[in-house]
């Protein structure tokens, strides 16, 4: 079972998803691996050649593969409330996992000293999973720089605005967001930077390195009011971020996200219990492809597939959704939360179609599933930190769109939610069985929306669900950046989006 969660909010500035991804290059990569060897690898007299005898240790017992994952973040954070910045924070994190791999066997060591010693220890301990076992097919080789992308700056964007100027942009979201509404009783905002720096050395000789910036704007707003002497309060959130520098928060783009926020708030605060029942459902664009995450991605991912216990084992080639429905994995947009230049295991990002015109074709991979499906890896390698290991991962999933106007849609309905914005989800990978949380719907009937509905959740079935989709909108979008995906215990950003949606027959579980 997994869960994503995430402020629900919608996205303002223009988001476009390029027909084509730009291409993998080696030079990229070569640059990116000086400020990799200038972090990891030189503070503690490391160079290549060490990288190489660890990675021999290994692989003489054996092993289908191995890898040496070096890893430095610095990361920072700040919050608002009651109209003071109450609390700062600042970490530095570093260290390197050690992997081999041997069939479906996995033995994995990480350290938080970067050293010779620790690195041939570590190598060591993991090699004796290969030993007797594995049948040695790892092809050793020269020093080769793997291909990867450009996607976002290689910058450190805690560097792109000093102490001051953070706690003023935080003193601007609680102004902007008292001012909008007198209802606005309480502010909370957070600002959250990130300076990541990881290096993958192969044992078939492969580097690769990634640059990653992350940052991230929240706000949560309370709205009060009082009706016939009774107090109500309702919450409303906003917020967003990606791959780029903290200059992107300008007031234009701080005023949008505070507006997202309290307009939820507010909305909220005349919703009225949703009713139950199974009914037509249209969800709204952008955020709302958690579902299309929780209920079908997941489901896609090479593990849970080469074990069978995803509803889409076995299926490729069959059609799994309805005509029209086409839904990718693409960790190649720029400065998008879920992308990525490289994944963790040294693979360029790709842009993988896993469902066209309703047919299943393909499922995302990392290297040890792709090995034991015969099938290529797809760039979705992913783990938390080097104290992990990776496994098949999205980065942003989404669904294209059709040829609808929304107002077509939503007008479509006899009876039925319209559901815009959602607080997470749940699934269950063996049934495809899902739940998900509406933070903000509204009730609608004749094609009319009437009112605003809370307590809201849907139930379905992923698979089905697929098939049950009836009309696709022409305003796709991808969320505004702010989801975090869960599995095993790991969490790693990720993008989701989709256009509006009618979907026939889903349950609803309400209070009414």
């Amino acid at each position: 079972m997994t869960f994503l969660k995430s402020s629900p909010v919608s996205a303002r500035k223009p988001v476009v998803v390029p027909a084509k991804s730009p291409r993998p290059s080696a030079g990229a990569t070569t640059e990116r691996l000086a400020i990799a060897e200038q972090l990891l690898l030189a503070p503690f007299g490391l160079t290549r050649q060490h990288l190489s005898r660890a990675l021999g240790e290994i692989s003489s017992f054996g092993a289908d593969d191995a890898d040496l994952y070096f890893q430095y973040t610095r990361s920072e954070g700040w919050s608002l409330e009651e109209g003071i910045v109450k609390t700062g924070s600042f970490s530095i994190d570093q260290g390197v996992g050690v992997r081999a791999v041997s069939g479906e066997k996995t033995a994995f060591a990480y350290s938080d000293d970067i050293s010779e010693a620790s690195l041939l220890d570590a190598a060591r301990t993991v090699r004796t999973i290969a030993a007797g076992s594995g049948r040695g097919r790892i092809k050793t080789g020269a020093a080769k720089v793997a291909s990867s992308r450009s996607l976002y700056r290689d910058i450190d964007p805690i560097a792109t605005l000093d102490s001051t100027a953070k706690v003023k942009l935080l003193e601007r979201v609680e102004k902007m967001a008292k001012a909008r509404d007198p209802r606005v009783v309480q502010v909370m905002a957070g600002l959250a930077s990130e300076y990541d720096v990881v290096m993958v050395a192969r044992a078939d000789g492969t580097l690769a390195a990634d640059v990653r910036p992350l940052v991230r704007l929240s706000v949560t707003v309370i709205a009060e009011q009082k009706v016939a002497g009774v107090s109500r309060r309702e919450v409303g959130s906003g917020g967003g971020g990606g791959r780029f520098g903290l200059a992107y928060f300008d007031d234009e783009q701080i005023a949008a996200y505070v507006g997202d926020a309290v307009k939820a708030a507010l909305t909220n605060l005349e919703a009225r219990p949703a009713p139950a029942g199974e009914m037509t459902v249209v969800l709204g664009p952008g955020w709302p492809g958690i579902l299309l995450h929780e209920a079908i991605g997941h489901g896609l991912e090479g593990d849970f597939n080469r074990k069978g216990s995803s509803a889409f084992a076995g299926r490729i080639g069959q059609r799994v959704a309805a005509k029209g429905v086409t839904v990718l994995d693409d960790g190649t947009l720029a400065d998008r939360r879920g992308s990525l230049n490289v994944d963790d295991e040294g693979h360029a990002s790709q842009r993988n179609v896993l469902i066209e015109d309703g047919i299943l074709k393909g499922y995302l991979q990392d290297s040890l599933n792709a090995r034991l499906m015969k099938v290529k890896p797809t760039g979705n390698g992913r783990r938390e930190s080097y104290a992990h290991v990776p496994m098949p991962r999205m980065t942003n999933t989404y669904m294209l769109g059709g040829d609808k106007a929304p107002e077509e849609i939503v007008a479509s309905i006899k009876k039925g939610l319209y559901a815009t914005n959602f607080g997470g989800g749940q699934v269950d990978i063996t049934s495809g069985k899902f739940v998900f949380s509406a933070s903000e719907a509204f009730w609608v009937e004749n094609g009319k929306i009437l009112y605003p509905v809370k307590g809201a959740t849907i139930v379905g079935n992923g698979p089905d669900a697929l098939k049950r989709v009836t009309m696709m909108g022409n305003d796709m979008q991808l969320d505004s950046g702010v989801g975090t995906c869960g599995k095993e215990g790991q969490s790693v950003p990720v993008g989701v989006g989709q256009p509006t949606l009618r979907i026939d027959g889903l349950t609803v579980g309400g209070t009414a």
